[in-house]
């Protein structure tokens, strides 16, 4: 098993930056795939970015590709999403997710950290 904590929340303004971190401890980190994802309010959890175990392989969704960088540091088991350009509809509370293989992250990942606040201002 491996435990997430994610930081690194806070009030951003729309087109500012922002880097969220999520430390793991436990089984090594390198055994598992990982995610971000975020959920507001009455809406579902929804994937913003994935990364194989070995970090070359990734996954975006369309809105953040270009603006959204997720990277891992298995050697400090944490992994990091640095957001750009951020829009107000992005504010969530973030989570990190981790399970074996990449796509099991985007569909059903079995451990996730308890979220990071990210309020977005205009």
């Amino acid at each position: 098993q491996v435990q997430l904590v994610e930081s690194g929340g806070g009030l951003v303004q729309a087109g500012g930056s922002l880097r969220l971190s999520c430390a793991g401890s436990g089984r090594p980190f390198s055994s598992y795939a990982l995610g971000w994802f975020r959920q507001t309010p009455g809406k579902e959890r929804e994937i913003v970015a994935a990364l194989a175990r070995s970090g070359t392989g990734t996954y975006y969704t369309e809105s953040e590709k270009g603006r959204f960088t997720i990277s891992r540091d298995n050697a400090k088991n944490t992994m990091y999403l640095k957001m750009s350009s951020m829009k107000t509809e992005e504010t969530a509370t973030y989570y990190c997710a981790a399970d074996s293989t990449i796509g099991r992250v985007i569909t059903e990942a079995t451990y996730w950290g308890k979220g990071t606040q990210v309020p977005v201002s205009s």
